[in-house]
């Protein structure tokens, strides 16, 4: 009894072969050799039972029986990319920002975790700085946002909390007499104006000396030797030394990190949960 189950691929295979009248131009079309789509019709006519396509030096032509399956071979592949174009109708979408204090070297795995969740989800993440993420979420621009706090607002859940340090590269000095050099994140960021505030509070003087598009440039900066950034330490290469006792800086607190999130059911909301519990995790640990 002839096996049920064809090989989509081989049947694709038998298709283009038929229409091109060449192996090596169907190859072509997929990005594979000659001996490959020989394999996969070989491996479809021994599932089927006949010869699909007489072979000549010359030209490739269908067989009797290769031309009675050449329609049904065409209905079946239009089938199947029917049943995936809807299936690709039902994917939900979302979209999640994250400050970039926030997304950390553990955003990988945080990732991983919301596709085991579901792998049918669309995931779509964007980076930047907490004022701006909760305009665009303000906007209905995203469905979600993980942030710190920022001043004015109260609202969002609290998923943890984080230290935050003055951090310097092992062997940068400051030199006495000289404010002290600052690399920060481009306005608007709550952690630079929070850094700012506390060393004027403190009669700090101080300089900016690197403003970086983000966390990882910030962080660069430091190691580099150019400066004193404020940063968590999870953000920052091994061997960052925390200065701020020595340099007699002011403490920097605590910051929490909020989730501010209109999804309140469904497969994004079971997703949106699972990124939170993996968050949580992290910031355990």
């Amino acid at each position: 009894m002839m096996e049920r189950n064809l090989d989509l691929d081989a049947v694709d295979a038998f298709v283009r072969i038929a229409d091109l009248g060449s192996f090596t131009r169907a190859a072509e079309t997929l990005g594979t050799t000659q001996a490959a789509m020989s394999l996969r019709l070989k491996r479809l006519e021994q599932r089927l039972g006949c010869r699909l396509v007489e072979r000549t030096p010359r030209y490739v032509e269908l067989s009797a029986q290769g031309a009675a399956f050449l329609g049904p071979a065409r209905a079946l592949l239009e089938a199947h990319e029917r049943a995936l174009a809807a299936l690709a109708v039902t994917r939900q979408r979302m979209t999640i920002g994250i400050s970039d204090h926030v997304a950390g070297p553990e955003l990988p795995s945080l990732i991983a975790r919301m596709n085991a969740q579901d792998p049918q989800l669309i995931i779509e993440i964007r980076i930047g700085s907490s004022g701006d993420l909760l305009q665009s979420f303000d906007r209905r621009e995203l469905d979600t946002v993980i942030v710190r706090l920022h001043a004015g607002r109260s609202d969002g859940e609290h998923l943890a909390d984080e230290q935050f340090g003055w951090f310097a590269a092992p062997k940068w000095r400051h030199r006495a007499g000289e404010p002290l050099p600052l690399a920060t994140m481009a306005e608007p960021c709550g952690v630079r104006a929070l850094a700012g505030r506390l060393l004027d509070e403190a009669g700090v003087p101080w300089t900016e000396t690197f403003v970086g598009g983000g966390v990882t440039a910030v962080a660069a900066a430091v190691m580099a030797g150019l400066g004193v950034a404020a940063l968590a330490p999870r953000m920052l290469p091994f061997g960052a030394a925390e200065v701020g006792q020595r340099l007699g800086l002011p403490e920097l607190p605590r910051l929490p990190i909020l989730l501010h999130s209109r999804l309140r059911e469904g497969r994004q909301r079971q997703a949106l949960l699972a990124l939170s519990a993996a968050f949580r995790s992290v910031m355990r640990n």
